[in-house]
This record gives structure tokens, sequence and C-alpha cells, in this order.
């Protein structure tokens, strides 16, 4: 069985991740910094899940500060068979406020877990990259060949920063490399600056939806554990590739909330909002390069997913509803 680094590990991908992992049998070393980027209760939830296995190791670490973190992977005298950088600041809208933390986690911390794979003889890396990248009028379905160059907010921007220091390093150290570009990623206990989850709270607790614009604009959503399944088939030996992963399922927003509404069985009150300029009318992945190199497909549709997202917040409903959504 393997040993794999999980930066990130208390995030809504890196926890689905850690947790199909240890259910193979490997083992997780688990770092996140906890931050409140958005409510910390959604990641004190995951962690707690982790925690519950015998094959979990956790630190609380924020990946930026290299002197901590490059001690705790020593001290833990294991061989590393890859490290799974899940680890970042994400949000469009939030990167235009602040900036320099989006630099300090995504572009130096990125660096910081390039640094601990070439001193510790680590050969596989995989980084969680953004369709964002993509900028504001790519094709569609979006290949990865499409021009990535100009990203529209700093989100994307440190985004590419932390492409480009992956592939010097595969180019200098020979790291095996593989950057997945994720698209929107849905399911239960999902970010709460999200559009699931900021609608099934607000519809189930007779809050004001508020949309964006006319709420035509559309998205790829796939659910979290065909992210995670993909994730994993990534660490095999690529030598460097970009992959995109998920996005295969388009709906609008004024779509998907009368499906939220249908799962909940209650009416939305609906707030029309302006559009943030951050914002990209449309995006939806081409993964047939997942499928080539990885034979990944996937697997849950929208309608089982929303389910199962909806019948998890009813559930967790006590806790959840406290839960702010930006």
């Amino acid at each position: 069985m393997a040993i794999y680094l999980v930066a990130g590990a208390a995030g809504f991908i890196g926890q689905r991740v850690s947790e199909l992992l240890m259910q193979e049998g490997h083992t997780v070393l688990g770092i996140d910094n906890l931050n409140d980027a958005y409510d910390v209760r959604m990641k004190y939830w995951r962690l707690n899940k982790l925690k519950s296995r015998h094959n979990f190791q956790f630190a609380q670490l924020d990946i930026s500060e290299f002197e901590p973190l490059y001690s705790w992977v020593s001290s833990t005298g294991q061989q590393i068979d890859a490290v799974i950088n899940l680890a970042a600041r994400a949000g469009v809208r939030q990167s235009v406020e602040n900036p320099w933390i989006y630099v300090s986690t995504n572009e130096i911390g990125n660096l910081n877990l390039l640094e601990i794979a070439r001193r510790n003889q680590i050969k596989k890396f995989i980084l969680a990259s953004t369709s964002s990248l993509y900028g504001a009028n790519p094709p569609l379905p979006t290949p990865e060949t499409a021009e990535s160059d100009h990203p529209l907010q700093p989100y994307a921007a440190s985004k590419k920063g932390a492409e480009a220091m992956c592939h010097s390093y595969h180019h200098l150290y020979g790291l095996d490399i593989t950057v997945f570009r994720y698209f929107t990623v849905y399911g239960p206990v999902g970010r709460p600056d999200m559009v699931m989850f900021r609608f099934a709270k607000w519809v189930t607790e007779g809050n004001p939806v508020h949309i964006t614009g006319d709420g035509e604009q559309a998205r790829g959503f796939t659910y979290i554990d065909d992210i995670a399944r993909g994730t994993i088939l990534g660490l095999r030996h690529v030598g460097y590739e970009l992959i995109n992963l998920g996005g295969h399922e388009v709906v609008s927003m004024n779509r998907l909330l009368k499906m939220i509404e249908e799962n909940v069985g209650k009416k939305a009150i609906i707030e029309f909002i302006e559009r943030h300029p951050a914002d990209v009318m449309e995006n939806c992945a081409n993964v047939e390069k997942a499928k080539r190199i990885l034979g990944w497909e996937p697997q849950v549709n929208l309608e089982s997913g929303i389910r199962n997202l909806v019948n998890w917040y009813l559930q967790e409903r006590e806790w959840a509803s406290q839960v702010k959504t930006p």
C-alpha cells in the first residue's frame, strides 16, 4: 500500500480524495491550515470524518510556510509515494478583494510542496488547477489546448503561475506531474460560497435566492465522487499533462434553481442582482483527454447528485443552516 501527502485534506475535494485512498488501504498524511476563507464548520465536519480512520495522520499547517511544512514531513519518517496538492485559496470574486493571499497560497505554497517533493525524492505530484484560466470566451466544450494566458481574476492568474512552476520542476528534476483543471464541482458538504450549497440552503430556509444577471449564465457541473476518482487516476505515470476534469453536464442557473426547488419541495424567493465582472457566462469541459489518458468517465448524473446534496443538507440541517453563505 502507498503513502500519500494530501494538502488541503479538509477541503471539499481533498477530503473525498483522502477517503477514497484510505478505503483502498493507503495511508494519507493530511495537512490543512483550516483557514476562514469560508465557514470553518464545513472543514471541521470533513476533517472529523477523516480522523476516525486509523490510516490518517493530520497536521494543521500552512503550505505557504516552508520550514514547518518541511519539518513535519521529515518527522513522519515515511517514504511518501506522491504529493497531491488540493490546497488553495479558491473563489474568483474573493481574489479581487485580496490577491496577495492567493499568490501566497496558490503560488508560493505550491512551490513549497514541489520543493518538498524534490528534496524527498517523491516522484509523483498532482496539482489542482482551474477552468477559470480559459478566460471570457473559450470554445465550448473547452479543450486543454484553448488559450489560457489571459486570466480574468487573480485566482486564475495564481493558478497559471502554479502550473508554470510545476512544468519547470518536471523539466529540471523529472517530477511526474498531473495538473487537473477542475470545472464546477458539487456535492454534499461542498463549499458554502458555491451556488449549489447556497441555493439548497436559501430555498430550504426560505431566504431570498440571489441570481446574478438574468440567470441564463450556465455552468458545467460534475459530482464530487467523479472528481475524486479522476484525481486518483491521475496518480499514474503521465510525464507532464494538463487535464480537464469535470464540467460535463451544463445547466443554467434558472434551471438549476428549479431542480433544487423540486428536491427541497419549496418554491424559491428570487432576487436578481447585478452580474459580477469576474464571472464568465458559460463553462463546459471537453474531457476527451481524461478519458483517453486516464480512462475516466463521470458516473453520477446531475439529478442524482442534486438529490444527494439536498438530502445531506436536510440531514445536517441543524448546524448546516447556520453556515454563512457569502
